[in-house]
């Protein structure tokens, strides 16, 4: 597990429900996006969770209002399914977001599902390496401006499920998994994810609330708890999710 540096400062805004979080997540989105000089370099989330928060963002007002032409989008994580599979991360927000709003074609960055799982994870360290400038990360110069993260049931975050050997990876930025359902997945590990500028988690559902309470907690068997990124740790979070806490 990543244990280096101080936890990072957290904030958690309690919203009403999945439309309020994707609502007050485009809010606080467009508002760092225009506060960002040069390129702005977002790296999204896959899973349901975020479908709201990138219809908005494909929608009026901030479809007019972000700063697209100057907007990076890479991703967290992805299943090892081609591009156009129901279950792929791209193919939702191409169909969600990316195929809505005006984004040039080479600032989008979807991780290749071609070859093997961890010939993609490899390839796509090399994508994210020649977008940087370097294959040697410093805090002082994030990956990410922002980084969107959700939250499972089972406690895991984008593909870093509990107890795999994707959590002890130091080096890497990115690693080949297999998740509980036997999908190859890749995903970004804590080197990468720790050069954020900024991590949002989007956290709805009945079915999030005991795992958002373990985190909230600071449960060490959780791959969150151990989030050490440049800055803050924004969680939004639906009154669903949030009904545990009222324990805490």
């Amino acid at each position: 597990m990543s244990g280096a540096g101080a936890a990072a400062a957290r904030q958690m805004l309690r919203l009403s429900d999945p439309e309020d979080v994707a609502e007050q997540a485009a809010q606080w989105l467009l508002a760092v996006a225009l506060g960002t000089e040069g390129p702005f370099v977002l790296c999204l989330s896959g899973g349901e969770t975020p479908r709201p928060l990138y219809q908005r963002l494909a929608a009026p007002p901030y479809r007019a209002a972000f700063p697209w032409e100057r907007t990076h989008v890479f991703w967290g994580d992805e299943r090892f399914v081609p591009h156009d599979d129901p279950r792929s991360n791209f193919r939702m927000a191409r169909d969600t977001l990316l195929s809505r709003a005006p984004l040039p074609s080479q600032n989008i960055h979807p991780v290749p599902t071609a070859a093997s799982a961890r010939a993609a994870a490899i390839a796509y360290q090399r994508e994210l390496a020649l977008f940087y400038g370097s294959e040697i990360l410093t805090r002082a110069r994030p990956l990410f401006d922002v980084t969107l993260l959700g939250l499972g049931a089972d406690g895991h975050m984008g593909s870093l499920f509990p107890g795999d050997e994707a959590l002890c990876q130091r080096e890497g930025w990115t690693a080949a998994v297999v998740g509980p359902d036997g999908l190859e997945r890749i995903a970004l590990t804590y080197p990468a994810l720790d050069n954020s500028r900024r991590i949002a988690f989007l956290v709805t559902g009945a079915q999030k609330s005991a795992a958002l309470a373990r985190l909230m907690r600071g449960d060490r068997a959780l791959p969150a708890t151990y989030l050490r990124p440049a800055g803050e740790i924004r969680l939004f979070v639906d009154a669903a999710a949030a009904q545990e806490l009222e324990t805490l």
